[in-house]
């Protein structure tokens, strides 16, 4: 697995992919928090908070890791190197973790300069150190099991089509979905008292339920769960790879 993992974050920082998706993501943040004028800009809400950066983040994942991801196995599969790799002595869970956590680890990388704007909420609060910090820490949390959910839909994807661009656009409706999806049809009231489970089934009910400060083993398992199936769903789909 460390081979992987090695090889697909050289093949990121090794061209502009990797710096152009840590650039592309904190200069869309950054505009629109701190630059644009808008429900989303931090100094004209009133609060000391960064609710709007985890809302407006939440969705930016939905676009940015599918483009990460689109090329994990759909560029192996379309030159025929997923081939060799398998003849290789690593297992096929040892491929796909490596993968898997290449793009992860590129993902991390992307939030980790955004913890300033903790500091920054910290030093705008009135009193200064106004902030709930339970609530910005769980936040982060939840983005990162967020970003690990996103991450394995959109590895999953780039098993399903040679074309990476076909599997940049799978990723994105499912994690759309997954994401807003469930939420949307409970919002419609079609199902009576099945409507909070419904609810339940999307990752916003849950990722905001982690935003609160309250860390839910409910919420954890529940990503948990959905990042181990899709990994499940890419190793059947590399195992039947002909």
């Amino acid at each position: 697995m460390k081979s992987i993992l090695i090889k697909e974050l050289n093949s990121f920082f090794s061209s502009p992919i990797g710096y152009l998706v840590i650039g592309v993501y904190l200069v869309v943040n950054g505009l629109f928090l701190w630059v644009f004028k808008g429900e989303f800009n931090i100094l004209h809400a009133g609060f000391a908070d960064l609710n709007s950066y985890f809302f407006l983040v939440s969705w930016i994942f939905i676009f940015l890791i599918p483009a990460i991801t689109m090329r994990s196995f759909s560029e192996e599969i379309n030159t025929g190197t997923i081939e060799i790799i398998k003849t290789k002595p690593i297992t096929n869970w040892e491929i796909i973790l490596g993968k898997y956590f290449g793009a992860l680890i590129l993902v991390i990388l992307a939030i980790i300069p955004t913890l300033i704007y903790v500091y920054s909420i910290y030093q705008l609060g009135n009193p200064v150190g106004n902030i709930e910090l339970g609530t910005t820490y769980g936040s982060f949390i939840g983005l990162l099991f967020l970003a690990s959910a996103y991450t394995a839909i959109g590895v999953f994807s780039s098993t399903i089509s040679k074309n990476q661009i076909v599997s940049f656009i799978i990723a994105v409706f499912i994690s759309f979905f997954l994401f807003y999806g469930f939420e949307s049809l409970a919002s419609y009231n079609l199902f009576g008292n099945l409507d909070h489970a419904i609810q339940n089934l999307g990752m916003s009910e849950h990722f905001n339920s982690i935003g609160k400060g309250v860390i839910d083993t409910r919420d954890l398992i529940y990503f948990i769960s959905v990042t181990f199936i899709f990994l499940v769903f890419t190793h059947f789909r590399i195992q039947h790879e002909k």
